[in-house]
């Protein structure tokens, strides 16, 4: 029986590609196609519109690169024929280099084109020549109004992370886009969630789709297992932070996210004072360059740390990620299921940690929902020492949790205003920043204890 399923086993020869291809596949070290690799290449070879649902880390990308590749299979002209919309510059560089994997013995011609850099350099390589084109919206239609870009051409368009374009605002320019673009094409749109927004798109973008789902929506992959800690405060989510990271050989390469990029900066420069490893911080105010570098070194196991917002979160491909530490719970409660897909890649085994104050635990629970499952809990490990929460931050969680509440019910009043128990000469409107305060204090050799 064992050998009958063996056999049964579908293969990247099933799928007819070419030589070229295979070898590439073969060299990338892909084994065997992914569930969303399995069902979508054969219909997008058939020329199929296509609806994906598949949340990140399933292999998506190949899924679409691999008929693409086939389909345009050798350089000509000078136009694209084949354009890739990806919501976030980090994502379209994540694109171009898979693109470079597979399509690595044959001679197409591809390049991203994006925002935060001068467009003279990506000019100059349309002007060489394309046959594939990655693109973030906002760059695309820039460079087409200026008339760099010719897309008559075009014979299929790909829309990547839709669900983040729609949150992103892109909608206006995925319009624009469609009507300069030939209406005779084939269309792939995938998704990690299928919100509102994203069916919007799809009823006016794809024609009678085949559809794909090969998890339930917005489902964690199964190859990273989950645990969450309740920490009440900024100063105890510290405290827990380093004792995580004292096992050096468990906690090798690590991912840390957060909600701002103050945090981010400020986790990054803790972790640099305690000197745990190398460590990098990656947020929409750092350059373009340093946000490749730092995302190049981490990839390349010379950087521990990688401390990042949500804008990094789809655009990391790294498949030995040991953890994801959920610094923060992400208010944008898809966001939870691209952090924790930035580990347990390629069906690696992966870890991720979240740890969530009283007001966060409301985020928990609605990101619960989302998930279809209950986050693991555990308690405080016993060799952490659990600060008090300092006046101000305790103001602050309350006040977030009373806004929460009102915002579910808009009857309630609130607990500062059903308990008017403010101490003496407690300010009720404090300028202080509690956070601030703090990263202060670690910027000296430890903190007194209150």
């Amino acid at each position: 029986m064992a050998e009958e399923a063996e056999d049964q086993t579908i293969t990247f020869e099933d799928f007819k590609l070419n030589k070229q291809l295979l070898n590439a596949i073969e060299e990338a070290g892909y084994q065997k196609p992914t569930p969303i690799q399995q069902q979508a290449i054969p219909q997008i070879m058939a020329g199929h519109d296509i609806l994906g649902i598949a949340q990140t880390g399933t292999g998506k990308t190949a899924a679409y690169l691999l008929p693409i590749i086939m389909k345009v299979k050798y350089a000509q002209g000078t136009n694209p024929r084949a354009l890739i919309l990806a919501p976030t510059r980090e994502l379209a560089m994540q694109i171009e280099e898979n693109i470079g994997l597979l399509a690595k013995y044959t001679d197409l011609r591809y390049t991203a084109i994006y925002g935060g850099l001068g467009p003279k350099t990506q000019i100059s390589k349309i002007n060489e020549g394309l046959d594939i084109l990655v693109a973030t919206p906002k760059r695309m239609m820039e460079l087409y109004l200026k008339g760099e870009l010719v897309l008559k051409e075009l014979k299929t368009m790909v829309l990547d992370e839709a669900d983040k374009m729609m949150d992103m605002g892109f909608m206006p320019q995925i319009r624009q886009i469609l009507e300069v673009i030939p209406r005779k094409r084939q269309n792939l749109l995938f998704s990690a969630t299928m919100h509102d927004k994203v069916i919007e798109l799809s009823e006016e973008f794809l024609e009678f789709p085949t559809r794909i789902e090969v998890t339930p929506q917005a489902t964690p992959v199964e190859t990273v297992s989950q645990v969450l800690y309740q920490v009440p405060n900024l100063r105890t989510k510290i405290a827990m932070l380093e004792y995580l990271l004292q096992d050096k050989e468990s906690f090798n390469r690590v991912i840390i996210f957060t909600r701002s990029k103050k945090n981010a900066e400020n986790v990054a420069k803790f972790l640099e004072r305690r000197e745990y490893g190398e460590v990098r911080a990656i947020h929409g105010n750092k350059g373009q360059n340093t946000r490749i570098n730092s995302m190049e070194a981490f990839k390349g196991g010379e950087v521990r740390f990688l401390v990042a917002t949500d804008v990094a979160s789809r655009g990391i491909d790294i498949t030995m990620v040991s953890h994801v530490i959920n610094f923060d719970v992400p208010f944008v409660y898809e966001d939870y299921v691209h952090r924790i897909g930035r580990t347990g890649r390629a069906e690696n085994v992966g870890a991720a940690i979240t740890f969530a104050n009283e007001a966060e635990m409301y985020h928990i629970r609605k990101i619960e929902k989302l998930i279809r499952m209950q986050i693991p809990e555990e308690p405080m490990p016993a060799a952490v020492e659990v600060h008090e929460t300092p006046f101000e931050e305790k103001q602050e969680i309350a006040m977030t949790i009373d806004h929460l509440k009102r915002q579910a019910n808009p009857d309630f009043k609130g607990a500062f205003h059903e308990k008017k128990a403010i101490p003496k000469g407690k300010p009720t409107n404090s300028k202080r920043d509690p956070k601030a305060s703090f990263w202060q204090k670690t910027k000296k050799k430890g903190s007194k204890k209150r």
